[in-house]
């Protein structure tokens, strides 16, 4: 069937249906790992606007605990990133530097290893703003038992009569649920 119609952001859940009083919580069984992929799939689909918002808070938290620790990690993530994206795209122009000024290749690794050093802790804490929501996500996920209005939506979601950005990551992830 054809997934072609329009894309839409899910509706935020109510808090007594994310985590409060109508929401039944239970240890997935680890031996069944497809009933347990099939819950979190579907928790992911029908909660996506509640994990991003969580997602959000959390980070925000952690960058206000810690926001030089933040803004340095962030700069030394985008640092890596690009100097090996930059290396990898380059191969010859840096083999041909290094070749050219062997001393100033030798004291850039050297300082970029010493600048690494330094912001480790900095690095540290960006990766644990990042980390901690996908892990509060995939923790509440696993956890949450589905319910028949989460099944119905997921449903909607899987035969393509509206498509969101969780539904459209989990099926590029190829892990978009069954249909019918």
């Amino acid at each position: 069937m054809s997934k072609t119609s329009e894309f839409e952001i899910a509706p935020l859940r109510t808090l007594d249906d994310f985590l409060l009083e109508s929401a039944r919580f239970q240890i997935p069984n680890v031996n069944d790992l497809e009933k347990w992929g099939k819950r979190v799939s579907s928790n992911l689909l029908y909660y996506q606007s509640n994990y991003f918002l969580m997602a959000l808070i959390i980070f925000i938290i952690v960058g206000v605990i810690h926001p030089t620790k933040m803004a340095c990690g962030f700069i030394v993530t985008a640092v890596i990133f690009m100097v090996f994206s930059y290396i990898t795209n380059e191969r010859f122009a840096a083999a041909q530097f290094k070749k050219k000024h062997p001393i100033v290749s030798i004291l850039l690794i050297l300082s970029g290893g010493y600048f690494v050093a330094y912001m480790l802790k900095s690095l540290l804490v960006f990766l644990f703003g990042i980390l901690l929501p996908i892990s509060a996500t995939f923790v509440h996920a696993s956890l949450r038992l589905r319910n028949f209005k989460n099944k119905i939506v997921n449903r909607v979601e899987n035969l393509g009569l509206k498509r969101t950005p969780m539904g459209i990551f989990l099926e590029q992830m190829g892990l978009e649920q069954e249909g019918f």
